[in-house]
């Protein structure tokens, strides 16, 4: 699972795109989006592509010129959305530059943008929907589906054939259906998201549970959650949905309880401050913070590194066994100190092999 996202400036401002670019590679980003709404986004293209370290794809909608341009300036990809360009002719000359470049296209279909009931309703498109394995269709799903499968018919009657394919919608179970719905139909790789998700409060729920469906399906090639704020976020959110489902390793995982009446700790500002701390620790390691006796111990252990606290005092745990036991005050520095301890550890230990 490829991790993707999309900047939020001004396409125009390279400068501040190109800085927001490397800010989402630090954070583990490994494909980025960019608006091109207009010729001269298009030609700021040639300077970003030049300064990015990561592959970006331009994000194409109602002037095919602008993939066009895109595809000039030295773009790596394109997404094209089949509900607004919808003049055959137009897609016809975009697939040509793109196949003379190697350039894949995702086909980026959205539920709030699709083409009119009647562009959809060709009789074999009915018929492979009807027999898709997914069962029936809403008709919002079914809309969706049908508009990527009549755009993938014209681009491979064109000869083209790097093709990724979204289906995205607010609503999560019209996300999945047309998902689960389009999987059993086509060969080509699928971008995972939930469209216009929401603030990182609320989109974050809103993604986990939609891309997590799909992923446990085993759907999915790259995915992007659509976040309301800084894109990097974005980047957080999306390794852990993955490492929730132990499909990537990125990064620190914290585990903590969510305290009750056994809990004898200051618990949630200890958990609070370990967190900002492991923001700045790039490596996969497991960090446990447990608030009492009854399940914190056996947690801890299972961690890379844990503290389980009671009555004041901490135990800290490396390895699966105590290392030692501090007041409650001594806790959040004496866990940090084991954690750059095993940090130390393992550079070592990689620098010797």
């Amino acid at each position: 699972m490829v991790v993707q996202s999309m900047t939020n400036t001004d396409t125009r401002d390279t400068r501040a795109t190109v800085d927001q670019i490397a800010r989402l590679a630090e954070r583990g980003c490994e494909l980025v989006r960019l608006a091109v709404p207009s010729m001269e986004a298009a030609a700021a293209l040639n300077e970003i592509c030049r300064a990015s370290k990561l592959p970006l794809i331009a994000d194409i909608h109602f002037d095919h010129r602008l993939a066009l341009a895109a595809l000039d300036a030295g773009i790596h990809a394109l997404r094209l959305n089949p509900g607004n360009i919808r003049d055959p002719r137009h897609v016809s000359a975009v697939v040509q530059a793109a196949r003379e470049r190697d350039c894949p296209i995702r086909i980026g279909v959205n539920a709030g943008s699709l083409p009119p009931a009647g562009d959809w309703g060709a009789s074999e498109i009915r018929s492979r929907l009807a027999a898709a394995p997914a069962g029936a269709l809403s008709e919002t799903s079914a809309r969706m589906v049908s508009a990527a499968l009549g755009e993938i018919a014209l681009l491979e009657s064109l000869d083209f054939d790097l093709i990724k394919v979204s289906l995205k919608a607010f609503d999560v179970s019209t996300t999945v259906e047309a998902y689960r719905a389009i999987a059993d139909l086509i060969p080509y790789p699928l971008h995972l998201g939930i469209t216009e998700a929401g603030t990182p409060r609320v989109g974050s729920i809103r993604s986990a549970v939609g891309i997590g469906t799909l992923l446990c399906l085993g759907i999915g090639d790259t995915l992007r959650v659509s976040l309301t704020g800084d894109p990097c976020e974005e980047i957080d959110v999306a390794y852990e949905i993955l490492k929730s489902l132990g499909l990537r390793e990125h990064g620190p995982t914290l585990i903590s309880c969510p305290g009750c009446g056994r809990t004898e700790i200051a618990l949630e500002p200890l958990a609070r401050a370990v967190e900002d701390r492991l923001r700045l620790v790039g490596e996969p390691i497991k960090v446990a913070v447990m608030g009492c006796v009854v399940n914190g111990p056996g947690e801890a252990r299972e961690a890379d590194i844990g503290i389980a606290g009671g009555k004041g005092r901490a135990a800290i745990f490396r390895g699966g066994r105590v290392v030692r036991t501090v007041s409650e005050d001594e806790a959040l520095p004496a866990l940090l100190e084991e954690l750059e301890s095993l940090r130390a550890e393992r550079a070592s230990s990689t620098n010797i092999e």
